[in-house]
């Protein structure tokens, strides 16, 4: 056993040591891809109508006898030619009325989506924009009938 212990010591003192050098500082970690640009709400408003891409007669109030109702928004920070979407979620007091999708193919770029507001639905209303994931960019809050 120890001719065998004997001859293994040999072994390992015959072999090259190899060195560690530790005055080299790490190789610094490679960058991070930058993330996504985020959409940015530039201008939303509720109007009567929209007129070459521009909101005609905003506000905050509206008579009960408005009858349709238009969200416009204006976004900044997509990417061109990605398949970027937005939505107007469309609340009549604290009860969701609409979901609609909106494509957006660059930046910036306007949108807008339209709601048929019956004269009994009277209150308060919002609409809120929310990114893919369903994040809430913004929200635009407004009346009808008061």
């Amino acid at each position: 056993m120890s001719r065998i212990l004997g001859t293994l010591l040999l072994i390992a003192a015959a072999l090259p040591l190899a060195a560690q050098d530790t005055t080299k500082a790490a190789a610094p970690p490679p960058p991070t891809p930058a993330p996504a640009p985020a959409v940015a709400v530039a201008e939303a408003a509720v109007a009567r109508a929209i007129v070459d891409r521009v909101p005609q007669d905003t506000g905050t109030a509206f008579p009960d006898t408005v009858g349709t109702l238009v969200f416009f928004t204006k976004v900044s920070g997509a990417p061109a030619g990605a398949a970027t979407t937005i939505h107007h979620v469309w609340f009549h007091g604290d009860t969701q009325v609409a979901d609609v999708e909106l494509q957006v193919g660059g930046s910036p770029w306007r949108t807008w989506s339209k709601k048929t507001i019956p004269a009994d639905w009277k209150g308060a209303w919002h609409v809120e924009i929310r990114d893919a994931s369903g994040t809430v960019l913004k929200r635009v809050d407004f009346t009808v009938g008061q």
